[in-house]
């Protein structure tokens, strides 16, 4: 028997058992305390910094969520936003769970294999093999760096690392990483690092391009493609090696891609549609992703055909190009200048919002009004010849005239008489009231009302807004106001009226006829030229049944450029745009009801010849046409008894030579006889346009709202 042996034996029993109730409860005390205490330290944590972690780079895409530009943060760092299921190659996540958390979907945030195989490693080999930390715990360390590494370090993470995996999905987690995870220099998530390193989205990767990535954030500083080449390869074949002893690849596949070289180099990000970009950051500041409804592969074509053909033209020389969506009123595609980066060029400005003369490119409005008001066809004969109008005498482009020509003919060829005349019989503060009501902001000089100048580019308008009014025509009439930025809740855009459905047809039908360009192709794309004073402005705007495409060229300081003409210098763009979307121009609607489709012989007798107000010749007793009921601007109440329907509304109409026409909002509905009265069913509530034409041509018309 031992000496301690004696002295047990000599204790009672009872204190015995009180020493270990006072043991246990000691050990009890102390593991509460600590319980506190670590509890408290937990607290003291803080919540998660998951708003911080949650910041990213504001990235412009298109409307199919491609990436056109991104914004670098406050900081200077680029962080872009990343979902692994649809932006991350599913290769690359094989290599990386296998790398760094082979069990990742089943741990709670700490693999205890992993740690304790780190451990056995670094007994074994003396240096670190491996490490064990999680996704998890990087992910913690990434959102609360700590400069160097310690015992209480690793319980920080580990704390959030739990804190994680409670309050996150494992999807949540990866994506997080996905996005926070270092890539040397100013580089974080793995978009950014595809997209400086290899210039595309990392959904396709090549086995050596996922390896890399999959090496660089263990060593960010160290390994970086644009300094240390060498040691990011070396780091890279390390990667695949374990990969091959994790069988998650083949060896066959790894000696390929160890076989690829890895380059110095550090590319520019995508910097597609600057100025829209630009805009929409400006616009929308609630968003860290900014949807346009540009399309990016057509953007990018019409960028590179805008910077080719301005360097043709000439070193000062920029072109504004926009392309929309006829049916939605959607811009597919807008290029504000040649090249965004060229200070000659003045290539941070944006020539689709400058507001410029836009030369003859007004004329079909013109046309369409004097359609819509029914005293001109476009088989119609006019004649261009020198005329006066007070001082104001136009002139054509090449200082000749043409003699009688079809009114079709007329806008064809550009006339500059024919359109001035028809804008006097239509008032050019109709054209102007007009445009603006479709969305067209026109810009007038100083103290300036509208006058028939503007019929020849008397006046200021941007290619986005004249771009816009174009696309009604191919809508029959309706303007969709154009869009670019997509927002949740868009209001439905109410569409604009801009000509009577006939009339806009009309109109279409005529410019599908235009002669195009050299070497183009007839009766595809119907579309206008127009030629500023001076020749400092270019435009050609044209449409199918799909698409409407603007183009501008000019100087942006508003310069005179020689020899710089729409049909020589804009209509090829156009054409050479439509050709680039890789589409069948689509064909224009058919003609609405009622449309009069008809030679010139065979239309009624005032609309075969047009004749300027001022040439009527009136002879005896013959008094001027003249519409005396209803008056105009006057209120019709014509809503019968039911409530429901309108009754007929008669038309009294005093001189004027027989026999004569009625019109209804630019459409025939017969003749007026002897009695030189009519009635006519009102098409409805709202403003209705009435028009009398008699057998010489002349016309009166008066508007009048019915209730």
């Amino acid at each position: 028997m031992t000496m301690s042996d004696n002295i047990a034996a000599a204790v009672p029993p009872r204190r015995r058992w009180r020493r270990v109730k006072l043991a246990a409860a000691t050990m009890g005390v102390i593991a509460v305390l600590t319980a506190i205490a670590i509890a408290g330290w937990v607290v003291s944590l803080g919540p998660l910094p998951l708003a911080k972690a949650h910041e990213v780079s504001t990235t412009v895409v298109d409307r199919n969520g491609k990436l056109l530009r991104a914004f670098a943060m406050a900081d200077g760092r680029w962080r872009l936003p990343v979902d692994a299921k649809t932006d991350v190659d599913p290769g690359y996540l094989n290599l990386l769970l296998g790398y760094e958390d082979q069990r990742f979907y089943s741990h709670s945030g700490v693999d205890p294999f992993a740690l304790g195989r780190a451990a056995l490693q670094l007994v074994t080999s003396g240096h670190i093999v491996s490490g064990g930390s999680t996704i998890t715990m990087q992910l913690a360390r990434l959102m609360e760096p700590r400069r160097r590494r310690s015992i209480y370090a690793k319980l920080h993470q580990v704390v959030r690392a739990f804190q994680l995996e409670h309050q996150l999905s494992k999807d949540e987690i990866l994506n997080l990483y996905l996005t926070l995870a270092p890539f040397g220099g100013n580089l974080e998530g793995i978009r950014a690092a595809s997209l400086a390193y290899f210039g595309k989205e990392p959904k396709r990767l090549s086995l050596a391009q996922a390896a890399l990535l999959v090496a660089l954030p263990q060593s960010p500083e160290h390994r970086r493609l644009d300094r240390h080449p060498a040691a990011a390869r070396a780091a890279r074949d390390r990667v695949l090696e374990r990969m091959v002893e994790e069988r998650r690849i083949s060896a066959e596949d790894a000696m390929q891609a160890k076989a690829v070289p890895v380059l110095r180099m550090r590319k520019p990000f995508p910097m597609l549609a600057p100025h829209s970009a630009d805009q929409a950051l400006a616009t929308v500041r609630d968003s860290s992703v900014i949807r346009l409804t540009l399309e990016s592969g057509l953007q990018r074509t019409l960028e590179a055909l805008a910077h080719d053909r301005a360097a043709a033209l000439g070193p000062d020389i920029s072109i504004g190009i926009v392309a929309v969506d006829n049916a939605t009123g959607d811009v597919l595609a807008h290029v504000g200048s040649a090249d965004y980066f060229d200070e000659r060029r003045a290539g941070q400005v944006d020539m689709t919002q400058a507001v410029r003369s836009p030369g003859s490119t007004l004329k079909p409005f013109i046309y369409g009004l004097a359609f819509e008001d029914g005293f001109v066809h476009p088989d119609s004969l006019i004649d261009d010849r020198p005329v006066r109008f007070g001082s104001y005498a136009p002139e054509n482009f090449d200082m000749t005239f043409q003699g009688t020509v079809p009114v079709r003919r007329a806008l064809q060829l550009s006339l500059n008489v024919p359109a001035i005349e028809l804008l006097d019989r239509v008032g050019a503060s109709r054209l102007s009231s007009r445009l603006r009501q479709a969305g067209t902001d026109l810009v007038l000089p100083k103290d300036e009302v509208p006058g028939l100048a503007m019929g020849l580019g008397g006046v200021g308008v941007t290619l986005h807004d004249l771009v816009q009014a174009y696309s009604g025509i191919p809508r029959l009439g309706s303007v969709a106001p154009l869009r670019e930025i997509e927002r949740d809740g868009d209001a439905v855009r109410e569409p604009l009226r801009l000509l009577d459905s006939v009339a806009a047809w009309q109109v279409g039908h005529v410019l599908l006829g235009s002669p195009p360009p050299e070497n183009a192709v007839r009766n595809r794309i119907a579309f206008k030229t127009g030629t500023s004073y001076g020749y400092r402005d270019a435009w050609s705007v044209g449409f199918d049944g799909r698409m409407t495409i603007g183009v501008w060229v000019g100087r942006p300081d508003g310069a005179p450029v020689p020899g710089l003409i729409g049909r020589v210098a804009a209509a090829p763009v156009l054409f050479d745009a439509f050709a680039r979307t890789g589409k069948i121009p689509a064909p224009l609607p058919k003609a609405p009801r009622g449309t009069l489709i008809a030679s010139n012989a065979k239309l009624p007798l005032p609309l075969r010849r047009f004749r300027p107000a001022g040439e009527l010749i009136r002879t005896g007793d013959e008094h001027a046409l003249h519409i005396q009921f209803p008056l105009d601007g006057s209120r019709v109440a014509s809503r019968s008894a039911d409530g429901l329907t309108f009754s007929a509304l008669p038309v009294k109409v005093a001189g004027g030579v027989l026999p004569m026409t009625m019109l209804v909002n630019g459409r025939a509905v017969g003749e007026i006889g002897t009695r030189r009265q009519r009635m006519i069913e009102p098409p409805g509530p709202g403003f209705v346009r009435l028009t009398v034409m008699d057998a010489t041509g002349s016309a009166d018309t008066v508007t009048v709202r019915i209730q």
